[in-house]
Parts: C-alpha cells; structure tokens; sequence
C-alpha cells in the first residue's frame, strides 16, 4: 500500500528529533533549540506594511511565474551583486525548496545521478528521493575544515548518468565560504562533463571577517547551464513567508521550470506583496543583522573549543557551525541529552551531522549547529552541552568496565 519512494523518503535529521524535545519540555526542561535554522531576529517592518496595504475582496491567483512588481524587485536585488537578469529570468517559487525541487525535476529523470558536496543540506536527500534521483557525495571532512573536495574526487564519481552539481555557497551546514578557486573547480568540472550547476546560494549575504560570497553567475561561460535557488527566509527572518526564486538565463530551463510551476499554480498572492516590502528594507536591516551573527558565530566556536578534542573550524558564512564530537554517535548523544541529562533545568538540541552524509556510516560524530538564539544563550546552551559530553562518555566508559568485569 506504500510506495517505494514514500518507503526510501529519508526524514529530517533537523526535525526527527523533535519528539524527544518535545517529552523534555513536558517534564518542565528548557530546551535550547540550536538544531534548526529559524532566526530569532525580527523580521523587518516593511513586511507588516505592505501586508497592511494589501488590499483586495477576494484573494486570487497569481500567473505562476510570481507578480511582475515582485520579479521586478528581484531583478534590483540581483544587479546589486552583479547578477544582471530580467524579471523573465526569475521565477517565484513557494520557497527554496521549491526551486530546487524544480531544477531537479529539469535536468533529471527518474535514475539519473547528481554530484553534490557532503556534509550537504540534508533536505537534498529528501528531495532527491522523492524525484527518484540518486544522491553521487564527493565527501569532505571536519579536519579539513569542510573545504571544496579536489577536482579528481569529483571525477571519480561521474557516470554516463551524472546530470547535474548541486552545493550551496555559503554552505549549510559548515558554514563554508568557497573562494573563486574552489567554485573554479565545480565549472571546469561542468563544462567537460557538460554538467548542469545549480547553486544554492540562500545565505549569500551571511558572509563574515569581511569575506565575500561569490555568486556561481559570475563565471559567465556556464551561464548557459547553470541554475540559481535562492530564498528570502534566511536573510530576512521570513521563514514562514515561503517565497524562493528560481533564477536561469536558459531558456529551455526557465520554460519547463514555469510548466511545473503552471501544473502547481501559483506562489501565495499576499506574501509575494509582503516580499516586495523585504526587498524595500532598509541596508541597515542587512548590516546590523550580519553584525549580530557574526557576533554569534565568534561565541559559538569560542565555546565550542573550549570541549576536549573537538574538531572545529571557525565558519566563514551562513549561520551554522559543523563540528565533531569526543562521542561515538551524535545522534544517540543527542537523545539523551534530551531525556536524560539538564543543567539547572535546562538542555541543548543539535542536529546530527549524519543525516547530512550520503555515504553510510559517515559524520556519526559530527553534529550541526545553527546560532540562531543570541549570544548569551549560545554561550550558555554550548556550556552545558560540553558537560553533557563529559557524563555522557564516563558513563559509556563504567557501562563498557561493568560489562568486562
């Protein structure tokens, strides 16, 4: 009665534990939620305005592409990063999942195989499987501090049935800034193979140490195969306004994307106006927003080194820092933390940085965290988290004594 894909759909390694957070809060614990990227910086006011100014008697649809005032808009945003499209090159999409979900279902068919860069944002899986796609990783580690793999790693694993790189850049979930060099590496890699690219480029403006995210547009030679997704919820705490764009200067690729979007309808009318007042917000919004997470960033590796062999690197952009643990399993870690362990009443959630690998039993140790909550909780839920360890493991240890005695 189940279908094979619904069988082999992998769930969120950000979410599944949830119900265990859930029973902690139950018995009366304080949970620190660093295991999802949901900011808790206010969104900005221009939203509630033009929300507010939205008036109308019945609430339509839209044409598929997105309303043309709000294409327009984005194609403002685009030019001040170098990314010169018109507003018939961006489509408006129920945010970046959708837009992935259709550069996917572009240049894929059932079987077909895409190279992405692991640890990687655990919903591709997700919505690979979904497609019938097969996920090809090109592995990176914690030790070399999650940098792009060599061209030679990548090549290794390309098939006759290899279609498309797909990355993110700033990365989620290392917080990876790649340099020009290192994406220089993913277009040579698609132009011998003719390779399609599509970069995610969702935390673009997350880059720290005055660092700056480089858009896979500016290398104009792949602009014939190469996909932008992109989203609002991060960069302007809107995460429930779902609204993505799906950016290409080909053709063919904006034409069977707009098909699906024709077959799914439209984006939401009143948030696509709501997303008009974003892209109207002032740069002081962006500034003081990029200040506060780097501020958050710096405290969170601060502590995060501070716990006995860990390995970490200091993230370079987005807002996640990806480490690995003095623990055999993340996951169960993380499970007891959440039913057995608190410090004045209070515990820390994490991601398992497992469910971001598609090789198996890879980053069993390794988690992700999101510094989403500020910097006094970070510090404090950190705090906690590398006392957790210390019992954690002397506990495993006079489990492992009692069995040899």
């Amino acid at each position: 009665m189940i279908s094979n894909r619904a069988l082999n759909m992998p769930a969120s390694p950000i979410r599944r534990l949830v119900p265990f957070a859930d029973e902690a809060k139950k018995r009366g614990i304080q949970v620190y939620h660093l295991n999802i990227g949901q900011p808790d910086i206010e969104t900005p006011k221009e939203w509630f305005e033009y929300i507010e100014k939205f008036k109308t008697k019945v609430v339509a649809y839209t044409h598929s592409q997105g309303i043309l005032p709000l294409r327009e808009k984005f194609s403002e945003y685009y030019k001040k990063w170098d990314i010169n499209v018109s507003p018939d090159e961006i489509m408006v999409t129920n945010g970046g999942s959708e837009a992935i979900m259709f550069a996917l279902g572009i240049v894929c068919d059932p079987g077909d195989e895409i190279l992405v860069i692991e640890p990687f944002y655990a919903n591709y899986a997700g919505f690979a499987a979904y497609l019938n796609i097969k996920i090809i990783p090109v592995t990176t580690t914690p030790e070399n501090g999650y940098r792009m793999p060599e061209k030679k790693e990548f090549e290794k694993r390309i098939s006759s049935k290899t279609k498309a790189i797909l990355f993110s850049n700033p990365s989620n979930p290392t917080g990876v800034v790649y340099t020009k060099e290192e994406l220089q590496t993913i277009v040579e890699i698609a132009k011998k193979y003719n390779l399609v690219i599509i970069s995610d480029e969702v935390y673009r403006e997350f880059a720290f140490d005055n660092k700056k995210s480089i858009s896979a547009f500016e290398f104009e030679e792949i602009h014939d195969r190469l996909i932008i997704v992109d989203s609002i919820s991060k960069r302007y705490s809107a995460c429930g306004a779902r609204i993505g764009t799906f950016v290409t200067k080909n053709k063919k690729f904006y034409n069977a994307a707009l098909k699906f979007a024709q077959a799914r309808l439209s984006p939401a009318e009143i948030t696509q106006y709501g997303t008009i007042g974003l892209l109207n917000s002032s740069e002081e919004y962006m500034k003081n927003t990029l200040t506060e997470y780097q501020k958050r960033r710096d405290v969170a590796y601060e502590e995060i080194k501070k716990i006995p062999s860990v390995v970490a690197y200091k993230p370079e952009g987005a807002f996640y820092l990806s480490a690995k643990l003095p623990v055999d399993n993340a996951e169960e870690f993380i499970k007891w933390m959440l039913t057995n362990f608190n410090v004045d009443g209070k515990t820390t959630m994490v991601a398992p940085l497992s469910g971001f690998y598609a090789t198996p039993n890879t980053g069993l140790s390794e988690i992700r965290i999101a510094y989403v909550l500020n910097s006094e909780k970070i510090k404090d839920a950190i705090k906690i988290m590398a006392l957790a360890i210390e019992k954690f493991n002397n506990q495993k240890k006079l489990v492992g004594e009692s069995k040899v005695d």
